[in-house]
């Protein structure tokens, strides 16, 4: 009977020390899985051949075909960097009523055309193929990754909508304003030739 009763005193005044405690470990924590869960419903594939001007084949990464309509009644679809046969694209769709039950594309983003390096008065960083972002690691907060997650890019710590994305700009906007970008073109192979020629 003591041996009990001195194991629920011991349990109480490790709860009651427990719940004194201000400390708030599991915060942090609650935000990744509450990240975690959102749910993306951009489907992603490539561009088909089936592509017209007012249609969008997109072979899914799952092997469907998909047929979006990009404009319909009082519906024009955003597509921003343009759709190319075998680019790879993300698109978010929807089945709209009036269109005889079709898929009408609200957003396209050529992800091929989203790649590259971007340019500005104070940032400079790469969009590789794969998710990952090299910047000056001088900046206060280089990108290292992105993601497209319901239309929008995520450029962490930052989010995104895509104002426009053309072959040599790309506007950025989010609460804070739209920045505007400068592609940078790859002069990698002239770089090579020149040292080839050294040698």
């Amino acid at each position: 009977m003591k041996k009990s009763f001195g194991g629920i005193i011991l349990l109480l005044t490790i709860l009651v020390v427990a719940g004194c405690n201000d400390k708030k470990v599991n915060t942090p924590v609650m935000e990744i899985m509450e990240d975690s869960m959102i749910v993306d419903t951009t489907v992603y594939g490539r561009c088909g051949d089936g592509t017209a001007m007012h249609t969008l084949e997109l072979v899914t990464d799952k092997g469907d075909t998909i047929v979006y309509t990009l404009e319909g009644l009082d519906t024009c679809a955003s597509v921003q960097g343009g759709l190319f046969v075998g680019d790879r694209i993300a698109v978010i769709g929807e089945r709209v009523e009036g269109l005889n039950e079709e898929m009408f594309a609200k957003k396209v983003i050529n992800l091929t055309s989203l790649q590259g390096v971007w340019t500005s008065l104070d940032k400079k960083f790469e969009i590789l193929d794969g998710g990952s972002v090299v910047s000056d690691m001088g900046e206060p907060q280089p990108y290292t990754e992105w993601k497209i997650l319901n239309g929008k890019l995520v450029l962490p710590p930052d989010t995104f909508d895509i104002y426009q994305l053309g072959p040599d700009s790309l506007y950025l906007e989010n609460d804070k304003g739209i920045y505007g970008y400068k592609r940078v073109l790859n002069n990698a192979k002239p770089k090579q030739e020149a040292a080839a020629k050294k040698n």
